[in-house]
């Protein structure tokens, strides 16, 4: 059964939200959620728990993080985003102390949504651009 556009909507917002720190809307991840992403060591993390462990540690990092939507497109159960991301580094990052830096890039992120929560997030951008933004060592 094909969702309305509202409650795709609804899940996006409460998943927003858990990027911005908000972990009371948690239970919209699944329980077995992947997040692929260029930041994180291994690829990817599995699962709800080391989803917040992420989300926290780049919130830490960045506790200003912020994404303006350029561009969505959804097309059940899958949705692209073009964003801008924008943050000053506060905090340890791979490893690297803060260099209270900003940065600014573009990506596009592919969220699969099923029975109501993230499934799979599969974040797009040059790692390479941001840390030279930060003044951070590539690699």
């Amino acid at each position: 059964m094909a969702r309305s556009t509202s409650e795709t909507g609804q899940v996006l917002k409460d998943y927003e939200d858990v990027w911005y720190g908000d972990f009371s809307k948690l239970d919209v991840v699944s329980e077995t959620v992947s997040v692929h992403s260029p930041d994180i060591p291994d690829g990817a993390v599995h699962g709800r728990d080391a989803f917040e462990r992420y989300v926290r540690e780049f919130r830490a990092a960045f506790p200003d993080f912020h994404v303006t939507v350029e561009e969505r497109l959804a097309r059940e159960p899958v949705v692209m985003i073009e964003w801008t991301a924008t943050g000053t580094h506060e905090g340890e990052f791979l490893g690297d102390p803060p260099t209270d830096r900003e940065f600014e890039i573009m990506g596009v992120s592919k969220i699969l949504i099923e029975d109501g929560n993230v499934r799979e997030e599969r974040l797009y951008y040059d790692l390479g651009e941001m840390l030279e933004q930060l003044g951070l060592p590539e690699g």
